[in-house]
């Protein structure tokens, strides 16, 4: 008997997708709040520079608590809460007159939001419900869908910061963040079953197997260097652009770009994951992203370059994520896949924390931000030699089938 698709794996797909598209594109927007928003409350770019890179390091600091729990007591209620904590920190966000608040509102309780139904959480869920030939696939298909949440969600942020200003359009943002928990909710008949096998092996079990093995920390610092690269792009780079004379525009252009190939990248990168070594693309990744950025900084900025740049990042952008969960699924299995990947995901985190809140000291203190594309070229090269040794084969326990 044909169970009905509202009720089936590929439902549950479909709405961690939407999830993540609105969660993903919401929180991307952020980037083009930063001139006006700066400069209307008369604060320089470090203050809520500040409050995005303390809501990347909550995210991360949460995401292995808010994974825990969910592995306990099921991740369905943990993203509907996560979705109305979100709401809420977006509507007390628009109304923020002082950096207190301001750090409290889109930092404390949007990071906290986001840790509960950002990807870490949501490809964990669709990694265990995932075919298992095609759980790459499906991996590369929930992070292509959350940046799709940046060619629909990041030009209208731009029209509505536009035409309203910044308090109105986080209002109409924090709108669509209602969604959330109704969607959350309606993936429980589809989850039902993979959320109901069983192990022998508990979680205590299954963090020291994985702190044990050197190839999930090498995962660890590797995410760090992506979290640290793509977070400074999302937040900086509308305001160096402005600063380097394009019309404003251009830079929710860019955001939108790099989203729309990165849903061709994320996509990609999960189809080639269930063919190769996942480890030896990513170290292609890494590196084809240091040279992306060097070829970036050596030339004018036009509309050109920037969109060119944009089209290549976006390609690079979170190919990272299908692969490296996808290898934590890999070596340790999909029962615990959500708390060790949301390890993984707090290291990405605490790298977006650094490149957010040092892309704007720098830029504080030396007016420039080419210090930092430097430093964001080094570790780039550093993240693609260090995923070369990883040993990425099933532990021995699942090859017992234990």
């Amino acid at each position: 008997m044909q169970i009905a698709f509202w009720r089936s794996p590929a439902y549950v797909l479909v709405g961690t997708i939407l999830i993540v598209l609105i969660s993903f594109g919401v929180r991307q927007s952020f980037g083009l709040f930063m001139a006006t928003l700066s400069a209307d409350l008369g604060w320089g770019r470090e203050v809520f520079s500040f409050a995005i890179a303390i809501q990347n390091l909550i995210i991360g600091l949460a995401a292995p608590l808010v994974a825990a729990t969910a592995d306990k007591w099921g991740p369905i209620r943990v993203i509907a809460l996560a979705g109305a904590v979100y709401t809420g920190g977006l509507f007390v966000m628009s109304q923020a007159t002082t950096p207190t608040m301001m750090i409290l509102s889109a930092g404390g309780l949007v990071g906290l939001g986001v840790s509960g139904c950002g990807l870490a959480l949501l490809l964990a869920l669709a990694g265990r419900v995932a075919p298992e030939g095609k759980r790459s696939l499906w991996l590369g298909m929930v992070t292509a869908g959350g940046t799709a949440g940046q060619l629909v969600v990041v030009p209208t942020s731009q029209q509505l910061l536009g035409a309203f200003g910044w308090v109105e359009a986080t209002v109409i943002l924090a709108c669509l963040t209602v969604a959330i928990p109704f969607l959350a909710l309606s993936l429980k008949p589809g989850t039902a079953e993979a959320l109901s096998r069983k192990t022998q092996q508990s979680l205590t079990d299954a963090l020291r197997e994985a702190g044990g093995h050197r190839g999930y920390w090498l995962l660890v610092g590797g995410f760090f260097v992506c979290g640290f690269q793509v977070q400074f792009v999302a937040t900086h780079l509308p305001a160096y652009l402005t600063d380097s004379g394009a019309d404003p525009a251009l830079g929710a252009t860019a955001i939108a770009v790099i989203g729309l190939f990165n849903m061709l990248g994320a996509w990609a990168a999960g189809w080639l994951g269930d063919r190769f070594r996942k480890k030896y693309l990513l170290c292609l990744l890494y590196g084809a992203r240091a040279l992306t950025i060097l070829v970036f900084i050596q030339c004018p900025v036009t509309q050109t370059s920037v969109i060119l740049f944009a089209a290549v990042m976006g390609l690079l952008w979170l190919s990272t994520a299908p692969l490296t969960s996808g290898i934590v699924a890999q070596m340790f299995g999909t029962r615990y896949m959500g708390t060790l990947f949301a390890i993984v995901y707090m290291s990405h985190q605490l790298g977006s924390f650094t490149g957010v809140w040092l892309g704007g000291k720098i830029y504080d203190v030396t007016g420039s931000y080419e210090m930092f594309w430097w430093l964001a070229i080094a570790l780039g090269l550093i993240a693609a030699l260090i995923h070369y040794p990883i040993n990425d084969r099933p532990t021995s326990r699942l090859a017992e089938g234990t």
